[in-house]
């Protein structure tokens, strides 16, 4: 059984930003392991117990330079054990049309939707946790019950999709998994590193280059037959939408690929203004 932990960043209106819903993938036969490297690593540098550990604070016994290792060390634990990230995308000039609230519930479809498609190539079964938040209307309890009991709707090519490899769709929280400190840390590493690059933060630019080549290996990659590649699958790295019609925006995701590329993440999703599916 393998597990989804997912979490959004970016939440934020802000012009020329882009809004970041991710999952990482635990395998089944490495998560005690990973949990256990985790907990080492906490105890080695005497974290409290207690402390929900996140990509920002840090704890407060450590200096930032020890908290950066630590951050380091539990990325590298995820690749070691073969953890995979799927990430979505969407310009907020874009989706402030519908509202990030409406922008989050796509991210959590399409990262659930490429999910399912990793756990087709695998064989095998997963459960979701989605990280707990509140949007307007409280509508995220009706959508989670809608992903395992219905799947996707409204899709172009069909009216219905289910979601048949997801066995569970539930929430959690910082503090009641390792794991939940490691999507807290890989995302806000992915958040940092895109956010340098779009707010042209050159004094970040060195950092945010490290991050992503820290962040390279995890992204899910197609392994086997036709589809193998070195490049990002889309189902790793979902720029959204799919057709970008404004050139002003388009150039955005465009600058976007091309920086994450510079840095190891070459994605495989072509940036254009043509509808295709």
């Amino acid at each position: 059984m393998y597990l989804l932990y997912c979490d959004e960043t970016n939440m934020e209106e802000r012009s020329g930003d882009f809004l970041l819903y991710a999952g990482i993938s635990i395998p089944p036969d490495t998560a005690q392991r990973l949990s256990e490297d985790i907990e080492r690593a906490r105890k080695r540098l005497k974290v409290a117990p207690d402390f929900h550990l996140k990509f920002n604070p840090g704890p407060p016994n450590l200096s930032h330079s020890e908290f950066i290792a630590l951050k380091e060390e539990i990325i590298g634990k995820a690749e070691e054990h073969g953890v995979r990230l799927f990430a979505y995308v969407v310009l907020h000039d874009i989706a402030k049309n519908k509202g990030a609230d409406e922008a989050r519930r796509n991210g959590i479809n399409t990262v659930l939707y490429h999910f399912d498609c990793y756990l087709n190539r695998k064989k095998n079964q997963g459960i979701v946790m989605l990280d707990r938040f509140n949007d307007k209307g409280n509508k995220i309890d009706g959508h989670t019950r809608e992903k395992f009991s219905i799947g996707l709707l409204g899709l172009p090519y069909s009216k219905e999709k289910r979601l048949g490899n997801i066995l569970g769709v539930h929430y959690s929280t910082i503090g009641q998994s390792q794991f939940c400190s490691l999507v807290d840390i890989v995302v806000g590493s992915l958040r940092f590193a895109i956010n340098a690059h779009c707010r042209n933060q050159a004094d970040h630019h060195a950092t945010a280059g490290a991050l992503l080549e820290l962040l390279s290996p995890l992204f899910f990659r197609e392994e086997q037959g036709w589809a193998a590649s070195d490049k990002v699958s889309e189902l790793g790295f979902s720029f959204s939408p799919k057709s970008i019609r404004n050139a002003s925006y388009r150039g955005r995701y465009e600058s976007l690929k091309t920086f994450l590329a510079q840095h190891g993440v070459e994605t495989m999703q072509e940036i254009t203004d043509r509808a295709h599916y």
